[in-house]
């Protein structure tokens, strides 16, 4: 089995939803290949990660990048795979190739190798693009780069046999804008990890450690982009100045961080610390000794979003304290799994009360923080993930029998 992946850490590092369902797939005892970007000018070839055959590919750089640049690296990126493939498994067969949106560029290679070993092809969905661009501002609809990009994604929706979803919201917006295709290829996929474990460490120096000592958090975390509309989160902050013992920690990376830190400066919020990127361990630990998980989605969004650093908050049991646009059905799986308050982006007044519940309530946050972990523990868990995948693929000669294997 061939998994062509984007974002795709080291495993013997750290992970993230992709690294895990490959590790899931080998657990099951599967045959797994895995193409993946070098890391740090890592020269292409192939290595073993956490027990995992992976080739890396040496590609433009994909992260923390201007958006024209990230471009120009999706549009090669399925000439590099396709070239290292050739170069290093040129004699080799695959049976099912599993690949993530994004990216959308992808759509060729796989269209090809579909074809060449008559493969099935499964799509993780989990982004939807270009319209999220649109919605952003990043480009124009009907644009000439939104047209080609928009051809690419009808192309990779035909070629997949099966998509998984992260909810209902996602399957009606794709076969609402695109009515060629088959309900029956989609069903619901929801994002997964393995069940956080606390290795022991101390909780106190934890908190010590980040200047957190004494103090209520609130903690965002991950990706800082214009997607997270992170003016959201300022205002909140710039709000909850009255409570002085309450704190926002940014924790992470990305393009939108040093405009934020000079708004921070510029608004007078004396309550927000910003924190780059730590190892995955470290950023669960310090994420199970925080108060509240902070969810921000930009208003303008059309599409729905599932964001995936809520299984990160579910996990360690965080509430979730959440602002979203008006597309997705994130709010509606909040309320169905009692784990968290939402309001709607730009609904400042709503989001600062919101905040004052969870602030001022401490049996409600400890409720939240339960369900997380049980909604977690019950439907988020990469063997589950996998059993939905393998359960969808319905030719017998897609599934395991006896000591056979996928390839």
């Amino acid at each position: 089995m061939l998994f062509l992946m984007f974002v795709f850490p080291n495993m013997d590092k750290s992970f993230n939803m992709y690294t895990t369902i490959s590790k899931q797939f080998a657990l099951e005892g599967n045959q797994v290949t895995v193409v993946a970007p070098g890391q740090h000018g890592q020269a292409t070839g192939i290595y073993i990660e956490n027990g995992v055959e992976v080739l890396r590919v040496k590609t433009l750089p994909i992260k923390n990048v201007s958006n024209w640049r990230k471009g120009i690296s999706n549009l090669l990126l399925p000439y590099q795979y396709k070239r290292a493939l050739k170069e290093f498994y040129r004699d080799s067969s695959f049976d099912l190739i599993i690949l993530p949106t994004p990216p959308i560029t992808l759509a060729d290679l796989a269209a090809k190798l579909k074809k060449r070993f008559s493969a099935k092809v499964y799509l993780i969905l989990r982004d939807i693009f270009p319209q999220n661009a649109v919605d952003l501002g990043f480009m124009k609809h009907d644009s000439i780069i939104h047209k080609y990009f928009r051809s690419k994604e009808r192309k990779l929706y035909r070629v997949a046999d099966y998509i998984g979803c992260m909810s209902q919201g996602n399957i009606d917006y794709v076969l609402m804008h695109n009515s060629e295709l088959s309900a029956t290829k989609f069903h619901i996929l929801r994002n997964f990890q393995y069940r956080y474990e606390e290795f022991g460490f101390d909780k106190i120096a934890l908190r010590e450690k980040y200047g957190l000592q004494n103090k209520f958090v609130m903690l965002f975390g991950g990706n800082m982009g214009k997607a997270q509309e992170l003016d959201n989160v300022l205002e909140l902050a710039r709000r909850a100045m009255k409570y002085s013992d309450a704190i926002i920690l940014l924790l992470g990376e990305g393009v939108m961080m040093e405009r934020t830190a000079k708004r921070i400066e510029e608004l007078g919020i004396t309550n927000i610390k910003i924190q780059g990127s730590i190892p995955k361990q470290e950023y669960q630990d310090l994420l199970s000794v925080c108060d509240v998980g902070i969810i921000s989605l930009h208003r303008n969004f059309t599409i729905p979003n599932i964001p995936s650093k809520s299984l990160d908050y579910w996990n360690v049991g965080l509430p979730i304290l959440a602002s979203v646009d008006r597309a997705t059905d994130y709010n509606i799986i909040l309320e169905h799994t009692n784990t968290g308050l939402w309001s709607y982006a730009g609904e400042h007044e709503n989001f600062f009360k919101n905040f004052e519940k969870l602030y001022k309530d401490s049996e409600l946050r400890k409720y939240f923080a339960a369900n997380g972990r049980k909604y977690q523990q019950n439907y988020l868990m990469p063997k589950q993930a996998y059993e939905t995948i393998i359960g969808n693929i319905t030719s017998s000669k897609y599934h395991k029998h006896g000591d056979k294997t996928l390839s």
